[in-house]
């Protein structure tokens, strides 16, 4: 049996009423349930903060003659004395006040035994109760102590779960619906017994109506209004990873006996449509993944696929959205079945980022002046490895295309074009630039970091594209924004952070005009596809050696999502697994269905200092007249752009070169 600690005064003297442990709970933006924490589901409320009329539908019900007897009804005694010997062999009628069932509830008496000796007892404590209480107290204490079935303590937990909603702001109908539990949770559950639940509800509205607590043309209303229970037991959507990440942020500031008994209330950045977008996204793209032909590892919920001790053998992922210009964490799904496994794979795991990586290379370039248009070359390269090995990068295809511009490098994700540029550049400094976006992990200056072989946390690395969508302002993420304790006080308010600016504003925007190109023409286009077209769109593919991690991290001006796709120990997904074909889809499914809730935002626009040229795609050359597809606008920072005067001087040098009189 579970004792409330503040339950153990137990003699006739020291009986008191002692707010019993308080779950925590999480709610996201809206105030909607996301979850409680703690043994016991249970949050205290004050009765002058309810209608009046949800008291008076348990004193008509249980307990008519509550305001008149001392704490026992004598009345009602024998009139239950006198029922059970006419109905000898029935069920008996109990005769037990509301204080004598708080009693109970409070667990000063073992209400599973049946002995005179306990009823006397039980009789005794009650009056002492109603000396050292009003009437209000006891009422109070009753609706919060009672257990209306589920595991739900309280009137209102039973609010929030049967309907999705606060107890002050229950209906009369919904009250003595409510009302008819304590008789028995179990017969009158309106989910699942709800013919009965509503009969019993019109019998309590009558006695209040009766009991001259209601008119009678509330009572007329009140029965007219159908029986509804609030869909998938009151929360507004199932988050298990956020509730158990919040936890654990707030064990470190608290300790975890406040989080599990002080019935803090939590308010998060959760959007509950993204989060609900999500979920559905993430498991149906998965399922999809296990659906293909020539998919030969367990698939999920099967026998083969049953987890044991927290491992997971089927295919995971993880998908998380934010709001670029806050850091608000406003979708987070950790895993794949929160009950086979509750680690966080957003913010506990670390992957290798592959070809996710390569935005960090190119922005640093972009920021030592290096031109969109310069030319790298794709051609095999080997280089110092370790243990006297050599390091020969290729790419995912097995070919090399030559001379290619940097942005068709970085828009179809060539793997040896980054390496080289990021050799030219120094790794040093692109490690620098991903510390400054927000990367804490270990990322080693080695040339295979260059294409995603670091770990990185996945949270970290969705988030540093926050400073692409914001055009280089970042700020970190976070999911907390109000903590407040059992009475209502705010204990923390997360701070208005200013964001940090960690990328020039040309050069970010540079990068979103590539990066667009990848969800256009390049790697990226799954997600292109399932979008609307008005929406701007942005974003990058991931995919590791051997096929084991596929990402992609996509973004708008005012969204931002990874999703990430691999198992639990690095193996290959399957054959020909990358993250434009595995990931991309997936996140298209969550922005499409994003995008019929949030606004479409304007798209990025260049800031002052960059100059928008004409140029061929081929070799990024100067073609200001020529407008055909073999063409397109680049934008260069202003006095590094190509012009007819520059390209003749060019032209001239080259000329005075190769005259033979020199």
């Amino acid at each position: 049996m579970f004792i409330p600690a503040a339950a153990v005064a137990q003699t006739r003297d020291e009986v008191t009423i002692v707010r019993p442990p308080q779950a925590t709970l999480v709610l996201d933006r809206d105030e909607g349930l996301l979850g409680e924490i703690g043994p016991q589901v249970r949050n205290w409320v004050r009765l002058v903060d309810l209608p009046p009329y949800v008291g008076q539908a348990f004193v008509a019900t249980e307990d008519r003659r509550f305001y008149q007897h001392d704490g026992v009804d004598v009345l009602g005694v024998m009139s239950a004395l006198r029922d059970n010997l006419v109905r000898l062999g029935g069920r008996p009628r109990g005769g037990s006040t509301i204080t004598q069932q708080l009693v109970g509830a409070m667990n000063l008496v073992d209400r599973r035994e049946i002995s005179m000796s306990r009823k006397l007892r039980e009789a005794e404590l009650a009056r002492a109760l109603e000396r050292r209480h009003t009437k209000s107290e006891i009422l109070e204490a009753y609706l919060n102590y009672i257990n209306f079935g589920h595991g739900w303590f309280g009137i209102e937990a039973a609010s929030r779960h049967y309907f999705g909603k606060r107890a002050a702001d229950l209906t009369l109908p919904e009250a003595a619906t409510l009302a008819a539990l304590p008789k028995s949770p179990v017969q009158y559950d309106p989910r699942a017994h709800r013919a009965a639940a509503l009969r019993r509800r019109n019998t309590v509205l009558r006695l209040m109506a009766g009991q001259r607590y209601i008119t009678e043309a509330a009572l007329r209303s009140a029965l007219a209004q159908p029986a509804r229970v609030a869909p998938d037991d009151g929360f507004s959507v199932r988050a298990p990873w956020v509730v158990e990440w919040v936890r654990q942020w707030l064990a470190g500031r608290y300790g975890l006996t406040a989080v599990n008994t002080g019935g803090f209330v939590v308010t998060t950045t959760v959007d509950p449509r993204l989060q609900e977008a999500a979920n559905a996204a993430l498991e149906r793209g998965l399922a999809r993944v296990e659906s293909m032909p020539g998919y030969r590892w367990p698939r999920y919920g099967t026998p083969a696929a049953r987890a044991t001790a927290g491992h997971t053998p089927y295919l995971q992922g993880l998908l998380v959205a934010m709001e670029p210009q806050t850091g608000n964490v406003l979708a987070l799904v950790g895993g794949r079945d929160f009950r086979d496994s509750e680690f966080n794979r957003a913010v506990q795991g670390v992957r290798q980022a592959g070809s996710a990586f390569k935005p960090f290379v190119y922005a640093t370039a972009l920021t030592q002046g290096v031109l969109p248009t310069t030319i790298l070359q794709d051609a095999p390269i080997s280089l110092p490895g370790g243990r006297g090995q050599r390091y020969a990068p290729e790419n995912s295809d097995g070919f090399f295309r030559g001379p290619i511009t940097m942005r068709d490098a970085l828009a179809q994700s060539i793997n040896v074009p980054a390496v080289r540029l990021a050799l030219s550049v120094g790794l040093d400094s692109v490690v620098a630039t991903a510390r400054r976006l927000g990367l804490t992990t270990e990322i080693p200056p080695y040339a295979p970091t260059a294409i995603g072989a670091a770990d990185v946390r996945p949270i970290e690395l969705i988030a540093a594209y926050c400073a692409f969508a914001t055009l280089g302002a970042y700020t970190p993420p976070r999911v907390v924004t109000l903590v407040q304790d059992a009475g209502g006080l705010p204990v923390y308010e997360a701070p208005v952070l200013a964001p940090a600016q960690v990328l020039e504003a040309r050069v970010a925007f540079q990068l979103v005009s590539i990066l667009q190109d990848a969800v256009e023409r390049g790697t990226g286009t799954a997600a292109r596809r399932a979008v609307q077209p008005e929406v701007p769109l942005a974003g990058k593919t991931g995919t590791t050696n051997d096929n084991a991690d596929v990402w992609f991290v996509g973004f708008t001006p005012n969204l931002v999502a990874g999703v990430w796709l691999g198992f639990d120990r690095p193996q290959s997904i399957a054959r020909g697994a990358f993250g434009g074909t595995l990931a991309a889809p997936i996140w298209g499914l969550f922005a499409g269905a994003a995008y019929r809730n949030l606004a479409v935002p304007a798209p990025w626009q260049p800031p002052p200092g960059l100059v928008a040229v004409r140029v061929r795609r081929r070799d990024g050359g100067y073609a200001p007249s020529d407008s055909s597809d073999a063409t397109y606008t680049e934008y260069f920072v202003e006095g590094s752009e190509p012009t007819a005067r520059g390209i003749a001087q060019r032209v001239m040098r080259r000329l005075r070169l190769w005259s033979p009189l020199r």
